[in-house]
């Protein structure tokens, strides 16, 4: 089927051939729906034969449709709206429908009520927009209005090689993976990088949003992180299918690049270190952040200190800046000139950087200027490379929706907890004290800026009523141990770790359980209680695990744990706290800070 004319326009203003229109200006919001919606009305000399066909163009002025016809505040002469197509004779009804609209504008109390200014319509365009980026390495969301298949063909998509989870939903929380490799390649990279390189996963952000959409955490993974690399199924750029065998004790950044790993890989590593199932991914690459910057119209930057970084080549006063371009590159890569001049006071000016161009992406400025979001939609196609689950404008776009409509205060930016490597003063080691805490309190959707509902907080202090009162010796402890749907081999570690680490002595595995278990849970009887508060107090249960019969049990009968596949190892919560350890590196997105 041929083109309709609306789309053959789009076609020639994307290559700059429409009489030197602005396509932005083309987009139109409407406020009933909060979207975008793109206006064009011909020029008087336009013909209407498809794309492709040499009908004859007669040169003249743009003329809109009359207005005088319609309400005050209403677009009528805006096709598809309501009093469009209507009061000019078109659409259903013909010229009753244009009879209809002239009795509304001669009595404009009968007509639709106009739609209301200022807050009402921002927080429709704050809808629709979606955030514009899908959060990238610098932003939040993709832009919702991007519905013409011009847009499609800037999409550069990589297979998951079946990693992941397949694609995110509404009914769960969101896991997206933002990976900015350093590949040396582009106009004006030659000072980045290493020379020859085909990249690393440098810069490494899980941006995970809860299942309620009520808070997010944008969670950094150090570089030199030593880690292991799981086996990655992979799919080359020729098509060929390679199995790339796991390696262990390598930098987290190898996971991508190195041994012709894809971004896959990263995804699977991800996973591995949190205990998180990734949704998606997207890679930027130097030039991507370039653009993106520029085209949002730089981002601001406040710096406590001069810096003058010498591998960088950014040389910036003390105060606020606007930093776009080759200088907001520069800003993202700058270390030895702030902080402890490592790569983990890197990651905390990058958190400083992108919570600045969410405050940006959220306000007036940005959200109501279609111009703005044509070119911030143009620069994010084809400055990101996606996983083929999003590889489609229209999936972007619903993801873009749904990462967007977390309030920045909302959204917390956090860092791995890690130590120094004592083998290596270059990598860094997992914080085995703190980092599952952190990892717990994502996967159990804990905001880090302590965002909880009321009725949430209620709910959870009824049932944690089971959880207070006396607490048995470890000693006087007696459990039987099952796995029901917990990794091969958990019965025995958690075994282990109960009568070695914690001194309960009166455990036994019983192997497999008669059947699995969504989560653990711990079966207990009125007169185990106090065992059972010991217990759940070791291993971090919650409430909700607790599954107390009605009879009492035996003086030698033993409380019943089945590990659940929420079980990861031993000693590792199972219940997500509710406080950010201590100490823990953080940047709220929604405030200011200056970078040290």
């Amino acid at each position: 089927m041929a083109p309709t004319e609306d789309a053959a326009t789009v076609d020639a203003q994307g290559r700059g051939r429409d009489e030197g229109i602005d396509p932005a200006d083309q987009w139109v919001l409407n406020p009933d729906t909060g979207d975008y919606e793109l206006r064009l009305t011909p020029s008087s000399g336009r013909s209407s034969a498809p794309a492709g066909t040499s009908g004859a163009r007669t040169p003249g002025p743009r003329r809109r449709p009359k207005p005088e016809a319609a309400p005050s505040g209403d677009r009528a002469s805006v096709p598809g709206q309501r009093g469009g197509r209507r009061a000019a004779g078109g659409g259903r009804g013909g010229r009753d429908e244009g009879r209809k609209a002239g009795s509304r504008a001669a009595a404009p109390t009968t007509g639709r009520r106009k739609a209301k200014p200022g807050k009402s319509r921002r927080k429709k365009a704050l809808v629709w927009t979606g955030g514009v980026l899908a959060f990238l390495l610098v932003g939040t969301g993709t832009a919702g209005y991007l519905v013409y298949q011009h847009f499609n063909g800037n999409i550069t998509a990589v297979s998951t090689d079946g990693a992941g989870t397949g694609g995110f939903s509404k009914d769960r929380a969101i896991n997206v993976l933002v990976i900015g490799t350093d590949k040396r390649t582009g106009e004006g990279n030659e000072g980045y990088g290493d020379a020859g390189s085909v990249g690393h996963a440098d810069t490494n952000i899980l941006f995970h949003v809860s299942k309620d959409r009520t808070n997010a955490t944008a969670l950094s993974i150090p570089r030199d992180l030593i880690t292991d690399i799981p086996n990655c199924p992979t799919t080359l750029e020729s098509g060929e299918k390679k199995d790339i065998p796991a390696t262990t004790g390598d930098r987290f950044n190898t996971s991508l690049g190195q041994s012709d790993r894809t971004p896959s890989c990263t995804m699977r590593t991800v996973t591995e270190l949190t205990g998180l199932e990734v949704d998606h991914f997207m890679v930027a690459d130097f030039n991507a952040v370039k653009s993106l910057t520029t085209a949002v119209g730089g981002v601001d930057v406040c710096l406590a200190k001069d810096i003058d970084d010498k591998d960088s080549h950014l040389k910036l006063t003390k105060g606020e800046h606007t930093l776009e371009g080759e200088q907001a590159l520069a800003f993202l890569r700058t270390r030895h000139s702030v902080g402890f001049g490592s790569d983990l006071s890197r990651i905390e000016i990058q958190q400083q950087f992108l919570s600045s161009l969410m405050r940006k992406l959220k306000s007036n400025d940005t959200l109501t200027s279609p111009t703005k979001m044509w070119t911030l939609a143009e620069a994010a196609t084809k400055a990101l490379t996606v996983d083929d689950k999003i590889a489609d404008i229209n999936q972007l776009r619903k993801l873009g929706m749904e990462l967007a409509s977390v309030d920045p205060k909302n959204i917390t930016f956090t860092t791995v907890p890690v130590l120094d490597n004592p083998d290596d003063k270059a990598t860094v080691i997992l914080d085995k004290s703190k980092a599952p805490q952190v990892f717990s309190m994502m996967r159990g959707d804990v905001s880090f800026t302590a965002v909880e509902k009321q009725e949430k907080a209620a709910a959870k202090a009824k049932n944690d009523a089971k959880l207070k009162g006396a607490m048995a010796d470890a000693a006087d402890v007696r459990v039987d141990v099952y796995n029901g749907g917990a990794p091969p081999g958990s019965a025995q570690s958690a075994l282990d770790w109960l009568q070695n680490e914690e001194g309960v002595l009166k455990s036994t595995n019983k192997a497999n359980a008669p059947e699995d278990v969504k989560k653990t849970q711990l079966v207990y009887a009125p007169n185990q209680a106090d065992q059972a508060r010991r217990l759940a107090d070791m291993m971090g249960l919650s409430a909700s695990a607790l599954k107390p019969t009605t009879t009492d049990a035996g003086a030698m009968d033993p409380m019943v744990l089945t590990l659940g596949p929420d079980f990861t190892e031993a000693g590792s919560p199972l219940s997500a706290p509710q406080k950010a350890p201590d100490n823990i590196q953080r940047v709220e997105a929604d405030k200011a800070v200056c970078a040290k």
